[in-house]
């Protein structure tokens, strides 16, 4: 069984798109977030590890030298000649248009880079930052703008200091779908005191807002974050891996076949992962995954459910 076979997944697409193997190299530009600076708030969400991000000596290699090395490490495992650079580090449209045109730019005069994924926040993307990634867009670059939403419930983003609500995503989807950008919106699932049913609802209202990608994570406990202070006192119980496939499996059915899957699960490096244990095995989720939906039916085979239907796996 293969995956892609039930899920239209970004290689899928890309492959359709391209004829070719295109792969994200990830990218850190150096840039903060104004969930830690002061702007919107300090500390971070609560599921961040504060203990990686120093502002004043986090010196990330030169991206060239980033980007030379992941697709180094790339075409060594898959062959791909084509990537897109993936500026994924925190709020990557957060400082000066001129700052971000000449990181974007540098990224995009690479070898075999073909396109840019820019990840940010909702509430950071001014309509000079969305005319300039249009600009790249009419030029012929893979362009998708990457929308960190994680839950459409405005209780819950602020249980976790988003320092955001849905009103600032739909506001920032509405305004890039004007200029004719893909938007590509990230959800967690397990997010404290969420239900299913919230899951299934959060699906509802980005799907309502139109969207060309998600991403879906299920959210796990890391170190040196709030969130870890919760977990051992008890007051945070991360989903079973049973738990995450199902929900998972059934958001990708009751979601229409044209919208691609940039990510359906993920995973934390084994020196800050405290749990769940099963988000360091990547590919025995994929494969459960790949399972539920063969048994249940690929992507969009559920189409028209409420989330009141599926109650009952909560």
């Amino acid at each position: 069984m293969v995956l892609s076979n039930y899920v239209n997944t970004f290689g899928r697409a890309m492959m359709e798109s391209y004829g070719a193997r295109v792969h994200k190299v990830t990218v850190d530009a150096g840039f903060t977030c104004p969930n830690r600076d002061g702007s919107k708030g300090r500390g971070g969400c609560t599921f961040c590890n504060n203990t990686s991000f120093s502002p004043n000596g986090r010196a990330p290699a030169p991206i060239a030298t980033q980007i030379a090395n992941g697709r180094a490490v790339i075409a060594r495992r898959t062959r791909a000649e084509r990537f897109i650079a993936y500026f994924q580090a925190y709020t990557n449209t957060y400082d000066d248009p001129a700052v971000l045109q000449q990181r974007y730019d540098l990224a995009l005069s690479q070898p075999g880079v073909i396109g840019l994924a820019v990840g940010t926040r909702p509430d950071c993307v001014p309509g000079k930052v969305l005319d300039m990634l249009a600009c790249y867009r009419d030029r012929g670059f893979e362009v998708w703008l990457e929308l960190g939403l994680q839950s459409a419930f405005d209780a819950t983003l602020a249980r976790v200091n988003r320092g955001h609500g849905f009103a600032e995503y739909r506001d920032a989807a509405r305004a890039a779908h004007r200029r004719g950008l893909k938007v590509c919106t990230h959800l967690i699932l397990g997010l404290p005191e969420e239900t299913v049913a919230h899951a299934h609802i959060t699906l509802d209202r980005v799907l309502d807002e139109g969207v060309e990608g998600l991403k879906l994570h299920p959210l796990h406990v890391v170190k040196g974050t709030r969130l870890a202070i919760a977990w051992r006192r008890g007051e945070y119980v991360p989903w079973s891996e049973a738990r995450y496939i199902h929900v998972a499996g059934e958001l990708v059915r009751r979601t229409p076949r044209d919208v691609i899957f940039h990510r359906l699960t993920g995973t934390a490096s084994a020196n800050l992962l405290l749990a769940p244990a099963w988000c360091g095995a990547k590919w025995h989720v994929l494969n459960g995954l790949t399972r539920h939906l063969a048994l249940h039916g690929p992507q969009g085979s559920a189409l028209g459910r409420e989330a009141a239907d599926l109650l009952a796996v909560d």
